[in-house]
């Protein structure tokens, strides 16, 4: 288990990591996300021993790290481009790390091999143990570096932006192989990435993170269905924001109740935020109201379309149906249509709370 307790990072004048505290259970699969200048390659730097904290604590397996080198952390790194020799074989760069050890610690030729054909088999890159970096994808080097940072059986493995050099359609199949491929591997690893979708697909943990400071870890389905602040609700996912008001125990936009609430006392300019898939779209105007508004765009992506509809008040809102409902309502651009909230979100400044209509 690591255990991230205080710690405060400052570069000049600025802080780039403000007394953070997260921990990382043994085995776990945890992804660090969030804009550039967040802070979350320089806790990856802190966990490795590249950069040292100004305060605050880093423990592994209950071992303080304060002045551990990576090798004393026994960590593994993978990083965007790769970092292979280009000189050396696929099996070569893979054996590079077990044949530079102290030579009481160096295994023997005939168990360096085995490894190497086994780390190059879990990897899917056992035919390709005699080739040269130049001649693989960009996946594929990307494969062989994970397999030579497993090489030395790391206690944590750091993954730093590892697929941000390759195209959409190599990201993705690198995504779900990660996925699977650790839990086969077990190994306790640190993903960073500014990709939402990325992170929420591979990992069993997600952190995220703004200005320096965690704004929540939770569970993939967590951060993205009860997200914990505006920001996580706003970088993870699309969302509508709206200014409504508490009355009487429902939630107005306007003349249109949005939903009943927990709160009975009333409330002016509360903020609402509703996602692009939660509204229920339609031609004619529904029992409870609606916000009625013109189709301006439709846009095809994969199962579903996305909608943009201008309000009577020349506000704009994001939707999303599916391509079967698009069809059942024969959608079209300049159709007059009203949307309908299924879930809100509301923040009042502490707390994010939910509510179904």
């Amino acid at each position: 288990m690591i255990v991230v307790k205080n710690v405060n990072k400052r570069f000049g004048n600025v802080d780039i990591l403000h007394d953070i505290n997260v921990s990382i259970q043994s085995g776990q699969l945890v992804s660090l996300v969030g804009p550039s200048g967040s802070g979350k390659t320089t806790l990856l730097r802190v966990l490795a021993g590249l950069e040292i904290p100004d305060s605050g604590t880093v423990e592994m397996e209950g071992l303080q790290m304060e002045g551990a080198s990576i090798k004393d952390r026994e960590v593994g790194f993978v990083f965007q481009h790769y970092a292979l020799f280009r000189h050396m074989s696929v099996f070569e760069n893979v054996a590079f790390g077990l044949r530079v050890k102290p030579k009481k610690q160096r295994p023997s030729e005939a168990n360096i091999k085995h490894k190497v054909y086994e780390l190059l088999q879990l990897v899917q890159l056992d035919w390709a143990a005699d080739r040269y970096p130049s001649q693989l994808s960009g996946g594929q080097r990307q494969r062989v570096a994970l397999a030579r940072a497993l090489a030395v059986e790391p206690k944590l493995l750091l993954l730093d932006e590892p697929f941000g050099a390759l195209d959409a359609k190599v990201r993705k199949e690198l995504r779900t192989w990660l996925r699977q491929f650790h839990k086969q591997v077990k190994v306790t690893t640190v993903l960073v990435t500014h990709d939402q979708e990325e992170a929420l697909e591979v990992a069993t943990q997600v952190v995220v993170m703004n200005h320096g400071r965690i704004e929540q870890v939770g569970a993939p389905e967590e951060i993205y269905d009860k997200p914990a602040t505006p920001f996580v609700l706003d970088f993870i996912g699309n969302v509508n924001l709206f200014h409504g008001r508490i009355e009487k125990g429902k939630l107005w936009l306007g003349q249109t109740p949005l939903a009943s609430t927990a709160e009975t006392s009333s409330a002016d300019d509360q903020t609402i935020y509703v996602r692009p898939h939660h509204f229920q779209i339609s031609k004619v105007p529904f029992s409870a109201g609606g916000l009625r508004g013109t189709v301006q765009d439709i846009r095809f992506s994969g199962s579903i379309l996305k909608v943009d509809v201008a309000m009577d008040s020349d506000r704009r809102l994001d939707v999303e149906v599916s391509v079967q409902e698009a069809i059942q309502l024969q959608l079209a651009i300049g159709d007059t249509v009203y949307a309908f909230p299924q879930q809100v979100g509301i923040y009042d400044g502490k707390n994010m709370d939910f509510y179904a209509i």
